[in-house]
């Protein structure tokens, strides 16, 4: 039976209406209370631990419009990209909103059963279902709601019929829910136009009669990422509880940190654990998933993002190969960067959860399926150094620098980027390219003089049959590699030894050497970044430096000058703001520069910032820096070059 927990209590808002609300949160009885202290006997299941990469369906009636995510809200936002497309295909909100979207949504191509091969073939271990976005529209068959796919729509149990269909195929089960945000997400379908002839017309969620999908109007004060109101937060319980009590997930994704932030949330968590308790003998077999850090309590989740080093706690990012929603204007990812990110995962504790974008109808574009059938085989080789494998005592060795959180995944790889795992005594060692000269060095396992670590006693190359060349040295592992590449995309060592441990030693990147013209680029990737914002970002395969609002921060390259003389300096820069001021420093030199709107963010207008003079040859630093936080304004930046003048 069910614990009931009555709650009462006032959350010290100034509206009156928020405050004095009795919550009927009923828990399944077990192990777990609504205590952060309580949730921190949670244990990670070894499936999750071993399963190392799931698929996500991040999918349903937003995909239809083909313009990506969030267009359930900005298609209420008057001038916004998504409100004109709406306007001009489907007709003003007012009058056709989003429930005429959903309307449209039929799935008449989805084939679950063949989908779910082709994701076990390419490697997933668990596979994720959306149960539903913040438009409010489950994916599920619900009693308590009748915006849901059963039926509108595709009149399919999307839910339902994915679990039965990862079942089918021995993959573990997952939903996601966002529905925590949805109650604020969707006030603006509440609104009207600003101007022109429908200023003033309200927009259909703000007739009464569907405020079941749009929600009824917020208080004004309540605009965070989950609501304040009690009435809200009691709705989301209730309707997750049903997801999980009719679906039994084997994983649940919460699309936020714990939601609202109270017992409500973490009444869910408790619920979700103990339910899975009663059905496995009690031991818990779950996983939840928030974007908030678990201190062992949870998954904690990174959206588009990564960890800078090994976490003691199993984590995951979650991604995606395009936008969350089919956009018809993005280009997918390609499967050197996938195969990239579920390597530095894993190599960190965690795991990879990425959308496979689907369109409309369920089906998949042909180069995403080129790419999943890419990952089957490179997984047919390299998959023993991944599933089932652990952490070694550092993640690895890196050329490139990199800092964790979400939303910063732009990282380009080399083969001079080395990644470890462990099974019990073997080690891994994977390269993140192959070597053009066919060689490897990896520094840490160098053979100290004089130590009994690092006695290696055999080495082998994943998916070769033949002998690998390699000696040890001071200096680190010298291992060369056949002539004919195992793979496009990665070498992967398999190691023998005793006593194997990381030997530390000084990563220094090399400095910038000029181009056959004399010419020094100054390029994103080796670009020191000074500062936790800025993080190099790209578009149409073209990297730069983004994200950069903060005026104390800056960048650095180190520069090897082959003559003394003097450079032209050029940038490349992109934003929408006019006149942010910026220094470059060289050698004694400071130049300043002013930054003219570029017209749109990927839009890059190279400008000329003057002369400088060097007055030796050899190894330099250069700065790229704000003026000040007065003059500062965002922007992008694409590359610096220093040209000699003859």
């Amino acid at each position: 039976m069910p614990l009931m927990l009555g709650l009462s209590f006032v959350l010290g808002l100034s509206n009156a209406s928020f405050a004095a609300e009795k919550l009927n949160l009923p828990i399944q009885n077990g192990p777990f209370q609504p205590t952060m202290e309580s949730l921190k006997a949670y244990k990670y299941p070894d499936w999750f631990r071993d399963a190392k990469f799931g698929i996500w369906a991040h999918w349903g009636p937003q995909s239809v419009p083909m313009e990506g995510d969030w267009y359930a809200r900005q298609m209420y936002e008057q001038g916004s990209g998504d409100y004109k497309d709406h306007v001009a295909r489907f007709g003003h909100p007012s009058q056709k909103g989003y429930k005429d979207i959903i309307a449209l949504w039929k799935a008449e191509k989805w084939d679950p059963e063949r989908l779910m091969k082709l994701y076990k073939k390419a490697g997933a271990k668990y596979f994720v279902s959306m149960g539903s976005h913040h438009d409010n529209f489950f994916l599920w068959k619900s009693a308590l709601h009748k915006w849901n796919a059963f039926e509108m729509g595709p009149h399919k149990d999307v839910v339902g019929t994915w679990q039965k269909a990862a079942k089918n195929n021995g993959l573990k089960f997952g939903v996601s829910e966002h529905l925590g945000a949805s109650f604020t997400w969707f006030q603006g379908s509440h609104g009207s136009d600003k101007t022109g002839p429908y200023a003033g017309v309200p927009y259909d969620g703000a007739d009464p009669q569907y405020q079941d999908l749009y929600h009824f109007p917020a208080d004004p004060s309540d605009r965070g990422w989950y609501s304040k109101n009690p009435k809200w937060q009691q709705q989301w319980f209730s309707e997750i509880k049903e997801l999980v009590d009719n679906y039994h997930p084997d994983l649940l994704y919460s699309d936020g940190g714990v939601p609202f932030g109270n017992e409500v949330g973490l009444g869910m968590i408790a619920h979700f654990y103990n339910s899975n308790a009663a059905a496995h003998g009690g031991k818990v077999q779950a996983v939840y998933n928030c974007k908030q850090n678990s201190d062992g309590r949870w998954v904690e989740d990174l959206e588009r993002g990564i960890m800078p080093r090994i976490d003691p706690n199993p984590w995951q990012t979650d991604t995606s190969i395009g936008d969350w929603f089919y956009n018809k204007h993005w280009k997918f990812r390609p499967v050197t960067w996938v195969i990239d990110m579920l390597v530095d995962n894993v190599s960190k504790n965690g795991n990879l959860l990425l959308n496979v974008v689907q369109r409309p109808d369920g089906s998949l574009d042909p180069e995403v399926e080129t790419m999943l059938g890419q990952l089957a085989d490179w997984n047919a080789i390299h998959g023993e150094a991944i599933f089932g494998s652990r952490p070694w005592t550092v993640y690895g060795e890196s050329t490139v620098k990199v800092r964790g959180g979400s939303f910063n995944e732009e990282y380009k790889y080399s083969a001079k980027d080395i990644r470890f795992t462990t099974k019990g005594s073997t080690l891994y060692a994977i390269a993140l390219g192959w070597p053009e000269d066919g060689k490897l060095l990896i520094k840490s396992l160098a053979k100290p003089s004089g130590q009994e670590i690092n006695e290696i006693k055999s080495i082998s190359l994943l998916g070769y049959k033949g002998k690998i060349d390699w000696k040890q040295t001071t200096d680190g592992l010298y291992v060369t590699l056949p002539a004919t590449k195992v793979s496009e995309f990665t070498a992967a060592l398999k190691i023998k030894g005793t006593h194997l441990q990381n030997v530390p030693f000084e990563a220094v990147a090399p400095p910038i050497n000029p181009d056959s013209n004399g010419v020094l680029n100054l390029l994103p990737d080796s670009a020191e970044v000074h500062g936790t914002s800025v993080h190099v970002e790209e578009k149409d395969g073209i990297p730069n430096l983004g994200y950069w609002d903060s005026a104390s921060e800056f960048v650095t390259w180190k520069v090897k000058f082959p003559k003394a003389g003097k450079y032209m300096v050029t940038v490349s820069t992109a934003t929408v703001n006019d006149g942010s001021q910026y220094l470059v420093k060289v050698a004694g030199n400071v130049l300043g520069g002013s930054v003219a709107n570029s017209g749109a963010w990927d839009v890059f207008k190279e400008t000329q910032v003057g002369e400088i003079s060097v007055t030796e040859a050899g190894e330099k630093t250069v700065a790229f820096q704000p003026k000040d936080e007065k003059s500062w304004k965002a922007l992008n930046l694409r590359w610096l070059k220093l040209k000699p003048i003859e």
